[in-house]
């Protein structure tokens, strides 16, 4: 029996008993890069949003802390109770994360204030005047790690001195919209407010 080209190609199709179909080559390409795109904003989200750069040396001019999620006041009290700053200035900010002015600690000047926009770019506009009147030098941020990176940016738009981070933990159960919120926000920061 004679086989034609025709009834070959029927044998190698999805049929039993025949190989199955590679996807064209398009879709292969396609799905590749998809692939990529998702690593690429996986290491960014945990580069930007989950364990950003933190640190500080051991003095600073001011310890400031801005408003939101997490257990800031503990960190923030704590640097200034190790007189890590001569100088703890708190955001009683808003959006349901507004703080109570606790009281002074001892031997550091404690500043209190609404930010205005009630936002993170209101409390850096707000922090680098403070450093601009009394001549800081550097300052640390605290916040969150969803925060961090976007606060830093901002600080660092208004105030020409070393910012540095310290961080405060959040409950697990805020992580996916901490996250989500970040991501918008940092876009915001980059998009609609790109200077001081």
């Amino acid at each position: 029996m004679k086989v034609t080209a025709r009834s070959r190609s029927l044998d190698r199709g999805s049929g039993a008993g025949g190989q199955r179909r590679r996807p064209p080559r398009r879709w292969r390409r396609a799905l590749a890069a998809a692939a990529a795109l998702v690593l690429a904003f996986g290491a960014a989200t945990a580069w930007l949003l989950v364990w950003p750069s933190q640190g500080m040396p051991a003095q600073v001019s001011a310890i400031v802390m801005m408003a939101g999620p997490g257990a800031r006041l503990p960190v923030a009290l704590g640097l200034a109770d190790e007189h890590r700053a001569p100088v703890l200035v708190v955001s009683q900010g808003s959006h349901g994360y507004g703080s109570v002015c606790p009281p002074r600690p001892p031997g550091v000047t404690l500043i209190c204030f609404d930010p205005n926009p009630a936002d993170t770019r209101g409390e850096a506009e707000f922090a680098a005047k403070l450093a601009r009147r009394y001549r800081w030098k550097s300052v640390v941020l605290v916040v969150s790690r969803t925060q961090a990176t976007r606060a830093r940016i901002l600080m660092e738009r208004c105030f020409s001195g070393p910012v540095y981070v310290s961080t405060a933990p959040i409950s697990p159960g805020s992580w996916p919209y901490q996250v989500v919120y970040g991501w918008g926000a940092l876009l915001k920061a980059f998009i609609v407010h790109p200077s001081c």
